[in-house]
């Protein structure tokens, strides 16, 4: 009879923001990018960075088609192919691929429905439904043995669906993305800042910590602050932020940490209970 063991899970923010994002969950036997939004060189080359370049990427997990998180999927694609032997799965939403631009499908598109869980290979993935202006726009739960991982960026507003699947979850990358006051103050357009600060549009330091507070659980252990806005906001307003509300709430164990752009952040690491 098999028993129950310990196994290390990573997760690695390897780009986050408006230039680009993806996220890579593992526990070294399986693992999936969420989004696509940096060049395949780049992906690669951060994972070899981190030490796990030779890690499997089984799925790539789209979360909708804005070119910073779809942007390299047809060359990732092929790469994958050439680098594992077979095509790679990539699940997206049926209004994702008819909003792609077609330079970013790639081969092997899987729907995906949300609140409908599904497999690769031993994970446990569901995709659920953000308000973000976009055809069909979803954010993923990732479930290794007893680790839950969400990645949950570009939504105009907290939802209570949002915040339920929030409630299990051991790590978090949550959307940070703006200082409404920096926003308005700022240099975008009027269109842009409304477009921004709309309920289909990017979640403000107030609004991420609102549900935060109202979605985090008993098992939260990390927080990463995600697709922090360069013009609008700075990670010492966010980091302000995300603490205040946690010790509002008397949640003091909780490590928190900006996921960047520009280069790596460091690795999550947790232990799993698995069969």
């Amino acid at each position: 009879m098999v028993g129950l063991f310990q196994r290390d899970i990573t997760v690695a923010v390897l780009s986050s923001g408006s230039a680009g994002n993806c996220t890579y969950v593992s526990d070294g036997r399986a693992g999936v990018l969420i989004d696509c939004g940096i060049s395949t060189r780049r992906i690669l080359a951060r994972m070899d960075g981190l030490g796990i370049g030779d890690w499997p990427i089984d799925a790539v997990l789209i979360t909708h088609e804005h070119s910073d998180h779809i942007g390299s999927s047809r060359v990732l694609a092929k790469a994958l192919r050439k680098r594992q032997g077979k095509a790679v799965p990539f699940f997206m939403t049926r209004g994702t691929d008819e909003g792609a631009h077609p330079n970013s499908r790639p081969e092997g598109i899987e729907y995906v429905e949300s609140g409908v869980p599904f497999r690769v290979r031993h994970l446990l993935v569901e995709a659920f439904t953000v308000p973000h202006d976009v055809l069909d726009p979803v954010a993923y739960k990732v479930g290794v043995g007893d680790v839950n991982v969400a990645v949950i960026t570009d939504l105009g507003r907290p939802t209570a669906l949002v915040a339920r699947k929030m409630r299990d979850c051991d790590v978090l990358v949550l959307e940070y993305n703006h200082d409404l006051v920096q926003l308005m103050d700022g240099a975008y357009p009027w269109h842009l800042k409304q477009r921004i600060r709309s309920n289909h549009g990017h979640l403000s330091n107030q609004q991420a910590s609102n549900l935060l507070v109202s979605g985090m659980g008993p098992r939260l252990k990390y927080l990463a602050l995600a697709h922090l806005s360069e013009e609008n906001n700075t990670p010492d307003k966010a980091l302000a932020s995300a603490r205040a509300a946690l010790a509002a709430s008397n949640w003091y164990d909780v490590d928190v940490f900006v996921a960047t752009q520009n280069g790596m952040t460091e690795p999550i690491r947790i232990k799993t209970n698995v069969w």
